[in-house]
């Protein structure tokens, strides 16, 4: 039995081809880049979702027999509106790091009640949530959102091109606030019909449920077998959760990629206004959440601005800046940030600069301040009373041990470390195999080692952390103006024409 796993992220696509006991056949990568048009608008075209899938699916499918299923995960929750035919009417408009709704978020809890909107959904309004966002393209791209019919994350968005059913998960759907009741678990009709009243809501599965079965039509774009089941999938971070088994009451994990992610599962709502509290991937579970809006989009975008020098190279030159990055402290706030400071207007930062600093010292400042999020947000979590028995980390960051390490050293928490790191695209070929046969995590995928904090340099972390808590109150009306000010510079200005002139000069 060979299951197919394709994930869209946020900085590539990723496929991976894996046979009936979890073993990893075959692995392609697709890299992309997401679209910046102005300040705090983070879009992609869902067609490049597409042609990417249809790419991993002709390079993997011939490695190792015939497949006989496809999961499918990736980034969201997302807002890609299209016709009725699932027709892309625009770039869909990304997750939390689009932070372009913020008015839109202020009169949305005027009118349906902050506190009303936390109870029904699990979650308040902000950058995370889809419906201030279709209320931005209602009165920004008004011809978009009366043609709209069809909301599509991009799980959805290949579910429906490989099989033409159009359906949604739960988890994705508990996203989307304020269009999902979290206590009913449906669409929540009022709140639909005040938002999105030109939208057809698709029927809701959960992820591992079979969403329907490759097309011919599919099936000549992808190379993959017509008829064999695809899942209806979920977003990314939920999937990779289950590729590392972090799916039982108490467990969290930290998902190392372009932005951190943290999925802690609970048997009941936790229900706190700067976390999200969402339906879980599996039936029967929930999870209390917290994402930032970047962490190795900041290490890659230090890197850029490097020269692109080998990683390991800048890992081995942060590893000998040592802890404490040599005086440095930095705020990771560089696309504003999600939880649990919920600040879309929040700004990067570098505390302690000076020209004897090196690139390993910046770069060692950007592992620890993800670190130090880390922790604001496990805080967070047990404050609202989240039970955290169990640490599993998973993605790309994972490699290389330094990045596990500062996390570790930073919080004091135990990480654990699966043999497979892949990510979502595992998850979903795991979800995939499941659907049509008996997969089990722990032999698909065992424990390969654990990252246990340096007890040593507890006290020095718990001084840094101090400092950086302090760091966001004593700037922050600083980088609300330099905000304004990035706005105002990138806002279209008109233009004056030229005077006309008539007759002789």
């Amino acid at each position: 039995m060979t299951v197919l796993g394709v994930d869209i992220g946020t900085s590539s696509s990723k496929g991976v081809l894996v046979d009936h006991d979890g073993t990893v056949l075959a692995t392609a990568v697709r890299p992309h880049a997401v679209s910046r048009p102005r300040p705090g608008h983070v879009e992609m075209d869902a067609r490049v979702w597409w042609d990417e899938f249809a790419s991993l699916a002709r390079e993997l499918s011939p490695s190792r027999g015939p497949v006989r299923a496809v999961g499918v995960s990736g980034m969201g929750p997302c807002v890609a509106l299209t016709d009725e035919a699932g027709v892309p009417l625009r770039p869909a408009i990304l997750y939390g790091v689009d932070t372009r709704a913020t008015e839109q978020i202020a009169r949305l809890e005027g009118e349906l009640g902050r506190d009303a909107v936390l109870e029904r959904c699990g979650s308040v309004l902000s950058t995370q949530a889809v419906g201030p966002k279709i209320a931005w393209l209602a009165e920004h791209e008004p011809e978009v959102a009366t043609r709209a019919r069809r909301l599509h994350m991009p799980s959805s968005f290949l579910v429906h091109r490989l099989t033409g059913a159009y359906v949604l998960d739960h988890h994705s759907a508990s996203q989307a606030v304020p269009l999902y009741d979290s206590l009913a678990q449906d669409w929540y009709g009022p709140w639909v019909r005040h938002l999105a009243p030109h939208l057809q809501l698709p029927p809701l599965r959960w992820p591992g449920d079979i969403a329907g079965h490759i097309t011919a039509e599919a099936a000549a774009a992808t190379g993959l077998p017509a008829g064999i089941p695809v899942i209806t999938g979920t977003i990314d971070a939920w999937s990779e959760a289950l590729s590392v088994d972090a799916q039982h009451t108490g467990d969290l994990m930290l998902m190392y990629g372009s932005t951190m992610f943290l999925i802690n599962t609970t048997d009941e709502r936790l229900l706190v206004p700067h976390l999200w509290s969402t339906v879980g991937a599996l039936p029967g579970t929930r999870s209390l959440a917290g994402g930032m809006a970047t962490s190795g989009m900041v290490t890659d975008w230090l890197r850029e601005l490097f020269g692109a020098p080998d990683t390991a190279t800048l890992l081995a030159e942060a590893e000998r800046s040592g802890p404490g990055a040599r005086g440095l402290l930095m705020l990771p706030y560089f696309a504003g940030e999600r939880t649990p400071v919920a600040d879309p207007d929040a700004r990067g930062l570098v505390a302690g600069l000076t020209v004897e600093h090196t690139r390993g010292d910046l770069y060692r400042a950007a592992l620890e301040a993800t670190a130090f999020n880390v922790r604001h947000n496990v805080e967070a979590m047990r404050a609202a009373g989240a039970r955290i028995d169990r640490v599993v980390a998973v993605g790309g960051g994972t490699r290389g041990g330094l990045w596990t390490r500062v996390v570790s050293d930073a919080t004091g928490l135990d990480q654990e470390i699966r043999s497979v790191t892949l990510g979502a695209s595992y998850g979903a070929a795991y979800l995939a195999a499941g659907a049509i046969g008996a997969a089990d995590m722990d032999t698909w995928n065992p424990v390969r080692e654990s990252v246990t904090p340096d007890a040593r340099l507890r006290a020095r972390y718990d001084e840094l952390y101090e400092l950086y808590r302090r760091l966001y109150p004593a700037t922050r009306d600083i980088a609300h103006t330099l905000a304004r000010h990035q706005r105002d510079a990138s806002a279209p200005r008109a233009t004056r024409a030229a005077p006309t002139r008539g007759g002789n000069t």
